[in-house]
């Protein structure tokens, strides 16, 4: 096959896979996770059925492709590449909570916790891949002369910290808007992050008990 053959197929699939995830982001939105199936992701979409399993495996896996889809267009990788404040880590953040189908993250997180079907490993492994991304950031700050299982230690349970603060003013926004000003929310954990930062490298991890 000539290079422009291959380059057409992969347009293609590309296309079907965006028409895809457009169906799905609307339907997990308006329904939910389980009342939603390939039928109806097909119809939407007018992409064969047999074509989402090929591009994504599974529900759970195409479930957790909306959510990613929906985090890059805000919080795109590259955006950190120049490690960022933790302020600016919440400005992104904050653009997020106010997109459109944001609360389709918590309607996911909530059959997580209910334990459907294969949604809690899924999305286990979304807040894992989470967390080792604000771990990077803080790698990349982390002093010549810190020790390295301390400091790896610390980086941890600091971006564990920082995501869970995240979920929770989102998850708050979401239910009870009306209760809190969102950006000084954010700002104000961000500045408390950011102000803090040094000393998570020279404050031992605490142990348990």
């Amino acid at each position: 096959m000539s290079s422009q053959g291959r380059r057409r197929i992969d347009e293609i699939s590309e296309e079907s896979r965006r028409r895809i995830l457009d169906a799905a982001e609307e339907l997990f939105a308006e329904r939910g996770f389980d009342r939603t199936s390939f039928v109806d992701i097909s119809e939407r979409s007018g992409i064969s059925r047999g074509s989402i399993p090929w591009h994504f495996k599974n529900k759970e896996g195409l479930v957790m492709a909306v959510v990613e889809r929906t985090i890059d267009r805000v919080m795109p990788p590259e955006r950190y590449q120049s490690v960022p404040a933790f302020a600016e880590v919440f400005d992104d953040s904050t653009a997020l909570v106010r997109g459109d189908n944001s609360a389709l993250l918590f309607m996911i997180l909530a059959e997580a916790i209910s334990g459907t079907r294969g949604v809690h490993a899924q999305y286990q492994e979304f807040l894992a891949r989470r967390r080792d991304g604000l771990e990077l950031l803080l790698r990349a700050r982390r002093p010549e002369n810190a020790d390295p299982e301390t400091a790896s230690k610390q980086e941890r349970a600091f971006a564990a910290a920082l995501n869970g603060a995240l979920l929770g003013i989102h998850l708050q926004a979401h239910i009870d808007p009306d209760s809190f000003e969102l950006d000084e929310a954010l700002q104000s954990v961000a500045a408390l992050f950011d102000k803090n930062l040094a000393d998570i490298w020279s404050t031992p991890p605490a142990s348990a008990g």
